[in-house]
């Protein structure tokens, strides 16, 4: 049922590196025609460390693992794309509906077609006031049972750092900050929070891999939290007020759910002049570049 592109499938046979990269960024979470130029451009970095990208989609209700420009066109550019988690998936390929993939999907369709490593901006957690609104990301559970190794930038600043952190122990999912022993969040280089374990190179990462194998420990992801640099982060003090000023805006006006999410992510876009979404593209291009290194390394590339 999954469509896996012929290049991605001939660099998989060929234990080529791959680096599974998720859509929902190209659809949801940058404005036209910007969402096709970065789409493009974070393909060719992959390209540029020796990998294959393979953007992950479902398109007519069919996953596709490796998107040809047609396909990144139409997740860029068509209306009623579906935001599709991974509880989704079968509902979208029952109604022949078309979608762009979160993390959560994204890493289970990865995983399905054999792609172990995945480049993404930032994952989800636990919300804030989780113990009213019981509200907590379908990627926490998801990683927890699905070997592939995710870099990524920490969790949205928006959420409960600690408690997300708390939550990934208590799944089992490894947590290593790469080259820091400070949790990024996301627009923030340091979260506030520390990691156990750090990593200093993609050849050390690609140990780590092996070792889960070898041990045949609970499927489970390897989280590689990479900070985005200093010099590209959101301004702290600025990212601490607009947060704030977001989270009462948010209380006032009512907004409940999975409207949450996007509310405080937009509205920290607007209220910080784009400097929000400036320092999300930065850490999105360091660790799908980080990503392509990592799959060098584990494939002996």
């Amino acid at each position: 049922m999954i469509v896996t592109s012929e290049e991605v499938r001939e660099a998989l046979d060929a234990r080529r590196p791959v680096v599974a990269l998720e859509s929902t960024i190209i659809a949801h979470g940058l404005p036209r025609p910007d969402n096709l130029q970065v789409a493009l451009e974070l393909e060719e970095t992959v390209r540029e460390e020796g990998a294959v990208p393979a953007t992950i989609a479902v398109l007519d209700g069919r996953p596709h693992v490796g998107l040809d420009k047609g396909g990144l066109e139409r997740i860029a550019n068509e209306d009623g794309i579906r935001k599709l988690g991974h509880r989704d998936l079968p509902l979208a390929v029952a109604a022949g509906a078309s979608g762009a993939t979160t993390v959560s999907a994204t890493a289970l369709l990865a995983a399905r077609a054999g792609v172990r490593v995945f480049a993404t901006g930032g994952l989800g957690g636990v919300h804030r006031e989780w113990t009213v609104t019981q509200d907590e990301s379908a990627d926490l559970g998801l990683l927890a049972r699905t070997r592939i190794t995710v870099v990524c930038a920490g969790v949205k600043s928006i959420l409960d750092v600690p408690a997300t952190l708390q939550r990934l122990e208590t799944l089992g999912v490894a947590v290593a900050g790469y080259g820091t022993d400070r949790f990024p969040g996301f627009y923030l280089s340091d979260s506030g929070h520390p990691v156990d374990w750090t990593l200093d190179s993609p050849e050390q990462v690609a140990e780590v891999m092996r070792a889960q194998d070898a041990l045949h420990v609970p499927d489970a992801s390897l989280v590689v939290a990479n900070p985005v640099p200093e010099e590209e982060q959101l301004d702290p003090a600025l990212h601490a007020r607009v947060l704030a000023e977001a989270l009462r805006a948010c209380e006032s006006e009512g907004v409940t759910g999975q409207a949450v999410t996007p509310f405080l992510l937009a509205y920290l876009v607007r209220h910080t002049g784009g400097a929000s979404l400036a320092a999300n593209l930065a850490a999105v291009r360091g660790n799908v570049r980080l990503a392509g290194r990592i799959a060098a390394a584990w494939t002996g590339a």
